[in-house]
């Protein structure tokens, strides 16, 4: 007598649910573990943390008075750090009480130290933050044109900016030196790093692993 064979459809169909079934299940236990799981390490033991979020010739803003530092060390050319500054900035801005300190640190090569460099030297002109939004989600490979249109947007004068590059260049470059120490101090291993008080967070994070990170340090953890 022959033994009846199994629908192939329905066979296939089961082993579509199934697996459904499992990957929603491991979804979702990732949403939790990502939830749950420490969201930086703590680099006290470096020694290095209150030089890097004491540093008075960083451009920052939030309140002086913040009951929280965060160090952002980033590249402008960085895919990780441009897909993760949207959440930085809203979580900083749902925050309210956090001193946000920028550490250009130029890895992604010429175009990167070229931007980072110009970055800097808007520092004088009290456009630093706005330039960095702009070069952060501007498309392209940041040239001159591109870095011209950044500042020009943030309202500043290209042609003062190129003077003081030229007269400031050299204390800009030890500037972004004295970055890349920092993040070796800490054993960074690339961008974006966000150290917020002793814990370092490194890659492209959501908001609420931002607030995670903020809850974590100002509890010590």
């Amino acid at each position: 007598m022959e033994r009846a064979r199994p629908d192939r459809r329905r066979v296939d169909r089961r082993a579509l649910l199934t697996l459904g079934a499992a990957g929603a299940a491991g979804w979702a236990v990732g949403r939790v573990l990502s939830r749950t799981a420490p969201v930086g390490r703590d680099v006290r033991a470096s020694g290095a943390v209150a030089t890097i979020l004491d540093d008075p010739d960083a451009p920052a803003i939030g309140p002086a008075t913040a009951t929280l530092r965060l160090a952002v060390f980033s590249d402008y050319r960085c895919p990780a750090c441009r897909h993760g500054f949207p959440a930085l900035t809203e979580a900083v801005a749902d925050d309210g009480d956090v001193r946000l300190l920028f550490k250009d640190w130029p890895i992604f090569g010429a175009s990167s130290i070229r931007a980072a460099r110009v970055a800097l030297a808007s520092v004088s002109q009290g456009i630093y933050p706005a330039v960095h939004r702009r070069l952060m989600t501007a498309p392209g490979l940041l040239d001159d044109r591109q870095l011209h249109a950044a500042v020009a947007a943030a309202g500043g004068d290209w042609s003062r900016l190129r003077a003081d590059l030229a007269r400031e260049g050299g204390r800009i470059d030890m500037r972004l030196r004295r970055h890349a120490a920092e993040a070796a101090s800490i054993a960074l291993p690339g961008t974006p790093g966000y150290l917020a008080g002793s814990l370092l967070a490194v890659g492209a994070i959501d908001a609420p692993a931002f607030a995670r990170l903020f809850t974590a340090a100002r509890n010590g953890a």
